[in-house]
């Protein structure tokens, strides 16, 4: 397979399923603007928009391309005007938020990430409940999180951080580093290698664009000044796949700063909790007065923080309710609770206690 299909993340699995779709050529959305995509072939790189079928069969804003897809176009000539989109190939993993103004719908931010680097600086950025949320998000879409912990210099308690986050990060590499430019460049290009998409997420002024410079070799993405506070500005305005000289592909959008945790499987991020919860008493229990709780011992014991139990609440809860309105919210409540046998009785006495709550 050619170099630049490889480090463009093509495989021979995709090859395979593309060969499924004759006539049409096999790309890569590397930007997206508004309607528009650029997509990469072996032999161009051109604009191209979806096919009215798309558009027609597609339900939700998910079934739309994003950045990074594998997708089957009509053509690698742009001189007839824009390619049509016409497939989106199986995705391996997937970035998701949900889109502005909605209450359910899903919107692509990126797919096919290989590799997320989870960015931290060590001052006042760190935050714990923070990296909780960004490592359940990272785990749901299917890519390998990756810590990497920034401006070690400007912190001396370094490694009571690290034991601070270890229930957190079990089974997640952590690097440290104290200069995006030179020690944090050579410890993340070891995970950035040919026919691998690797992305970054964190809060701004942490060194992103930098870093993300540093892979390319050249300034490609705009930096900005850290502020007053430790706090950065946001300077990404763009959605884009960029190939990495060395190998590679890094994919830089603004949509990576606001995902949230809808549906997300929190059991990767909170294995500590789920094993202490196989030991309680009872089957649901909620962790709170409950005899026989686990969770609530391991509390008093030492074993666990009120903080980090608290934060598991928190992002469960909003995966479930996040977004929707005191009706919807109303409705779920009633699926959970009264899905048994006598699920109709129930929801009809849940209604009349709500109305009596009003």
């Amino acid at each position: 397979m050619k170099e630049k299909l490889l480090n463009l993340g093509f495989t021979e699995g995709l090859i395979q399923e593309s060969a499924l779709y004759e006539c049409m050529f096999l790309g890569r959305v590397v930007a997206q603007y508004k309607d528009l995509y650029r997509v990469v072939t072996e032999n161009s790189e051109l604009i191209a928009e979806i096919s009215g079928k798309m558009r027609h069969v597609s339900g939700e804003m998910s079934d739309y391309p994003a950045v990074g897809d594998f997708v089957m176009i009509d053509r690698e000539d742009a001189q007839h005007g824009n390619a049509i989109i016409h497939e989106i190939l199986t995705r391996k993993s997937a970035f998701v938020r949900r889109a502005a103004g909605t209450a359910h719908d899903i919107q692509v931010v990126a797919a096919n990430i290989d590799t997320v680097f989870i960015c931290m600086s060590l001052n006042r950025d760190f935050n714990l409940r923070r990296l909780e949320r960004y490592l359940a998000v990272a785990w749901d879409s299917g890519s390998t999180p990756v810590v990497v912990l920034t401006k070690a210099d400007l912190c001396d308690e370094v490694d009571s951080k690290l034991v601070e986050m270890s229930d957190a990060t079990t089974g997640v590499d952590v690097i440290v580093t104290s200069s995006m430019t030179e020690d944090g460049y050579q410890a993340i290009l070891e995970y950035v290698r040919t026919g691998q998409t690797v992305a970054f997420i964190g809060s701004s002024g942490v060194g992103k664009s930098t870093l993300i410079n540093r892979l390319l070799g050249e300034d490609v993405i705009e930096t900005g000044e850290v502020r007053k506070g430790d706090k950065g500005k946001h300077v990404t305005t763009r959605r884009e796949l960029i190939v990495v000289p060395t190998g590679g592909a890094v994919i830089d959008t603004p949509g990576m700063r606001e995902l949230g945790v809808d549906s997300v499987d929190l059991a990767r991020t909170f294995s500590d909790i789920d094993g202490l919860a196989d030991g309680c008493r009872f089957k649901d229990c909620s962790h709170e007065t409950e005899p026989g709780c686990r969770v609530r011992q391991a509390i008093a014991d030492g074993e666990l923080s009120e903080e980090r139990l608290a934060s598991y609440k928190k992002l469960k809860k909003e995966a479930r309710y996040d977004g929707l309105s005191s009706r919807e919210i109303d409705k779920e409540k009633m699926s959970a609770m009264y899905s048994g046998f006598d699920g109709v009785r129930n929801a009809r006495a849940y209604v009349k206690s709500k109305k009596r709550e009003r």
